[in-house]
């Protein structure tokens, strides 16, 4: 295979606030990958923390929900029988993923690859350091494929493959060279244009998020410039442009600002005011911003009514069962698939047991708590089902590991069975039956 791993072209820079303006030049363009090496935009990274993450609210909220509630899983092995999953259980072999770092944690290590993955598209977790693990920044990593048919576009050959990872942090050392099985990409959502890499679910709403943020600006500014509807102040001709300027600067230090709001205007001869502008009642502030709201929160998997959006809080989203319904959908649907990736791409990182996967154990998450009713109701019918099996005769313990798997194939029959299934006379199996020749009892008083 084509030697890659040499002469990796360094990132251009560009200015990160040209993503950011409210003109046309808010898109994200990723270009088609070069000499097999994927890589993220210049800047990118940055711009997404400092403009949404850090600047936006709905989007810190969003992120926050998610971050929150992904880091409280826990890391098990899964048991697979027949190719069905079985019982959760674990051993020394978690180590990593409990401790990965000095003083850190299962939920440190969660939080970070989900805020990577929510902002970048793709979080990277490597054990280099052996027992440790070490996030590294996504906008410094480059994915690199390869090719016997295709050299020069190894990423369009029908036999590319992942030929391992580049880590080349901004310092002008060299850059590190990762094999595919030292490294975890952490990629919930695919980007179509790219083989191997993430995407942002931040990336197709962009431009709400620039809605967004001048929008507040907008609010912020007419509080500023007057938090009074704007007005439009005409001279008579014969007022001089000099006499003109002294009046606006006279109006601004009197009128102008938040402190200012609201006095009595006065006018000399000669000057007309005329209201044109509207105030935050008229622009509707609120059914702009939360429409945007909701297509953000659409975006990101999680309902409005979760996060505390404005839409969400209105009409019967609040109903118990509309709720419910709100919360289900973020874990099964949002939770649940992200905690699946995450487990899939961490087992490269240890050692797993045979016939068994890394899975996550979500059993003690305060939020799923509330769907502890359903659970009790399923169990019901499975001990119902336990009792049923083990009065037909079948081993308890195979019944239980059946029931639990739902294989029951893992059932073993101990050959006894229940009094109803014995011929009259018979009596229980294995014992002995009753003869004749037995003598009677006699009564101790009648024998004297």
């Amino acid at each position: 295979m084509t030697n890659l791993w040499q002469h990796a072209r360094r990132r251009q820079s560009s200015r990160e606030d040209d993503w950011w303006s409210v003109g046309d030049n808010v898109y994200y363009g990723t270009g088609r990958p070069v000499d097999g090496k994927e890589r993220p935009l210049p800047y990118d990274f940055e711009a997404k923390i400092r403009h949404a993450y850090k600047a936006n609210g709905p989007v810190f909220a969003l992120m926050l929900v998610r971050q929150l509630l992904f880091s409280e899983a826990r890391f098990q092995f899964r048991q697979i029988r027949n190719g069905r999953p079985g019982e959760l259980f674990g051993t020394g072999a978690l180590a990593p993923l409990e401790t990965p770092w000095p003083g850190g944690t299962t939920g440190n290590l969660l939080s970070r690859m989900i805020q990577n993955g929510d902002l970048e598209g793709n979080g990277y977790v490597t054990n280099y350091n052996p027992g440790r693990l070490k996030m590294m920044r996504p906008d410094w990593v480059t994915i690199i494929t390869g090719s016997n048919e295709e050299p020069g576009l190894p990423s369009e050959a029908l036999d590319s493959e992942l030929v391992g990872y580049m880590y080349d942090p901004p310092t002008g050392s060299a850059p590190w060279f990762l094999l595919p099985e030292q490294v975890a990409h952490f990629a919930p959502i695919p980007d179509p244009e790219f083989q191997f890499r993430g995407m942002s679910w931040l990336t197709p709403v962009l431009r709400e998020i620039v809605g967004d943020t001048a929008a507040t600006r907008h609010k912020l500014k007419f509080f500023e410039n007057g938090a009074t509807p704007q007005v439009v102040v005409s001279m008579d001709a014969s007022v001089t442009p000099e006499k003109v300027k002294r009046f606006q600067a006279l109006m601004d230090s009197q009128h102008r600002g938040v402190d200012d709001a609201y006095k009595t205007l006065y006018l000399g001869g000669g000057a007309d005011v005329t209201v044109v502008g509207k105030d935050l009642h008229q622009l509707d502030f609120k059914a702009t911003q939360g429409a945007g709201e909701t297509r953000l929160a659409a975006a990101a998997g999680v309902p409005p009514v979760i996060v505390g959006f404005s839409e969400g809080l209105a009409g019967s989203s609040l109903n118990a069962g509309n709720y419910a319904s709100s919360r289900r959908r973020l874990a099964d649907g949002t939770m649940r698939p992200l905690w699946r990736e995450a487990a899939g791409s961490l087992a490269t990182l240890i050692d797993v047991p045979d016939r068994a996967e890394l899975w996550y154990d979500d059993r003690d998450i305060a939020f799923l708590r509330e769907d502890r009713r359903d659970a009790a109701e399923i169990q019901g019918l499975q001990s119902r089902t336990i009792r049923t099996l083990v009065d037909a005769g079948y081993e308890p313990a195979s019944v239980t590991a059946a029931v639990a798997a739902e294989d029951y194939s893992l059932l073993r029959h101990t050959g006894l069975y229940s009094v109803q299934l014995q011929k009259p006379g018979s009596g229980q199996a294995g014992a002995a039956p009753a003869t004749d020749t037995q003598e009677p009892e006699t009564d101790p008083e009648e024998g004297a």
